[in-house]
């Protein structure tokens, strides 16, 4: 931290062999950042923490998380996303912020990438129809936390950053096949069914030892009603909103990958 003013903490782990390491790495590790912080608080003026919807819990169209909504995770990921919250705000001795995206999604992701490798190789992912999801394009994000760096309205505050649209992943999916004008085979993914996906998962992690996205871990995200946020606070507050689209972030995205030889 010698000479830095400004800090954006935004590394985490999104996904572990073990469950413990979700805490070793987004709670604790955030305590190493605020100690360093605070060791240089003199020179470090603002702290920008990058958390997640999912330390905030699911939520549904109907009644999207808000800020000052009483957090409910439902996964260890999620728990250790708030607890890395807490010590933000309870140990942080200089101005900070912290931002809560939903999914993220564009250039250079590797997450939902498999969706776009899945339509690759002719297959469509069908997840639930039910589950609604609020998604960030990255840039948009990137500038979010660009605008809250020295904004004075944002200190100490918590604002979810994401884009008004609504969508589902099977949508998503459904986007991607029309953009890459591929033929697939649709493939339903009920809820039943990603149990025993997820638990095979997870053991072909344990035994390789190298993390899966899916995994018991992730799975009660899985089947949650809806991941949906309201970014209304942002938008009022700091005057910034989140406004790339399904189609347009889709379009972008798929071309990166395309550059970059990913597809």
């Amino acid at each position: 931290m010698e000479g830095i003013t400004h800090v954006i903490h935004c590394a985490g782990c999104t996904k572990a062999v073990h469950t413990s390491e979700f805490h070793q790495v987004n709670h604790l590790g955030t305590r190493n950042v605020v100690e360093a912080v605070n060791a240089h608080r003199q020179t470090v003026r603002r702290l920008i923490h990058v958390s997640s919807l999912a330390a905030a819990g699911p939520a549904t169209p109907d009644h999207p998380k808000r800020e000052e909504e009483v957090p409910q995770p439902v996964s260890e990921y999620g728990r250790s996303k708030l607890a890395a919250e807490r010590e933000v705000r309870e140990r942080c001795r200089t101005d900070h912020v912290i931002l809560r995206p939903p999914a993220v999604y564009g250039p250079r992701d590797r997450g939902f990438f498999s969706m776009f490798n899945a339509v690759r190789r002719h297959l469509r992912p069908l997840p639930g129809e039910r589950q609604a999801l609020s998604l960030v394009y990255v840039k948009d994000l990137a500038k979010a936390v660009v605008h809250c760096l020295d904004h004075p309205g944002a200190v100490g505050k918590t604002f979810f950053a994401a884009a008004r649209e609504i969508v589902t992943a099977r949508a998503m999916a459904s986007e991607i096949a029309a953009q890459m004008n591929h033929w697939t085979i649709p493939c339903p993914l009920p809820a039943f069914a990603l149990w025993p996906v997820c638990l095979l998962q997870d053991l072909w992690a344990r035994l390789t030892r190298r993390p899966r996205l899916l995994n018991l871990a992730k799975y009660p995200e899985l089947v949650a009603p809806g991941w949906v946020c309201d970014p209304g606070r942002l938008e009022r507050e700091l005057g910034f909103a989140c406004p790339t689209t399904l189609r347009p972030g889709i379009a972008e995205t798929l071309k990166w990958y395309q550059d970059q030889r990913w597809l």
